[in-house]
């Protein structure tokens, strides 16, 4: 296939990956099936365990020109064994997985027939995918490889190529170091005892950002966030840089020297790149932003 239309069997589909992958594929004129045991009351979807796959789904993937794996890494890596081989060399198979190395690996071992690339929207899909982030590994470039990522350009998206373990040192450092700082930062309030009515009346705008991420991250799904961290072969040095980076900090606070703290500052800021200016400026956008909504908030509330 050298577009994106077709049939295209999207597992997981009533999920929050697959449901966006799905409804944009929809609207380029795929014929999408669903195969997800929690489709609710979807009436065109089947909810087979695609792990034994039935023959309904076997016959579907025969047909399919593309194949959506928008589940755990375990029914992923299940599902394609059992499905992967009965695809056409013309068709794609898609994973969505947040880490790429088990899936790499299996890739090589099987030789799955299709093309294949491998997905990770960095963002949460109810956000849409304009404007945003999706890295993409090409296992078995192709046709309908390259026809997927223009066609993710098209919807908005925009691709971030690279290699399975480049994705996972990446995503390292920008998913599992930023939810173990946040997360950190969570429980360090905790262990601070100040009642969170008092924080939130007068904490200062960077504050106020990290509580509404906190917010974010505690309330989502456990074995999601548990997953960047237990799944990617790079998390924990990720969090062993964390650790070793509040020691230093301890360290410099402990010296009480100004230019030592300078220095510390300097070389926090060096990873910002030539991006610093931009994300400065993002910054005071930001917590000018905020300041509007949390005073629309509090007239709202009195």
């Amino acid at each position: 296939m050298s577009d994106t239309t077709g049939l295209v069997v999207v597992v997981g589909g009533a999920g929050a990956v697959g449901r966006m992958l799905g409804e944009a594929l929809r609207r380029d004129g795929a014929a999408v099936l669903v195969v997800d045991p929690a489709a609710g009351d979807d009436p065109g979807a089947l909810r087979d365990d695609v792990t034994a796959p039935t023959a309904v789904v076997r016959d579907a993937v025969r047909c399919a020109s593309m194949l959506v794996l928008a589940v755990p890494e375990a029914t992923a890596l299940a599902a394609a064994a059992r499905l992967g081989p009965l695809l056409s060399p013309d068709a794609v198979l898609v994973e969505t997985l947040s880490v790429k190395s088990a899936w790499a690996r299996a890739g090589r071992e099987r030789g799955w027939p299709a093309q294949c690339v491998g997905l990770n929207p960095m963002f949460a899909p109810a956000l849409g995918m304009a404007g945003r982030p999706v890295a993409a590994v090409e296992y078995r470039p192709g046709p309908a490889v390259d026809a997927l990522l223009a066609a993710l350009d098209r919807w908005g998206a925009r691709v971030v190529r690279m290699t399975a373990d480049d994705h996972d040192r990446v995503a390292a450092a920008t998913q599992a170091a930023t939810h173990a700082a946040v997360l950190s930062f969570g429980l360090a309030l905790g262990r601070l005892g100040v009642p969170p009515s008092v924080a939130a009346a007068t904490a200062p705008p960077p504050h106020v950002l990290l509580r509404a991420l906190l917010a974010r991250i505690a309330g989502g799904a456990p074995e999601v966030y548990l997953d960047v961290q237990a799944g990617n072969p790079h998390a924990a040095a990720a969090r062993s840089a964390l650790r070793a980076s509040l020691d230093e900090l301890e360290a410099v606070v402990e010296t009480g020297s100004v230019a030592g703290f300078a220095d510390l500052l300097e070389r926090a800021g060096t990873p910002l790149g030539a991006d610093t200016d931009r994300y400065r400026e993002l910054c005071a956008e930001l917590f000018a932003e905020l300041t509007h909504e949390e005073t629309e908030s509090r007239h709202g509330r009195a």
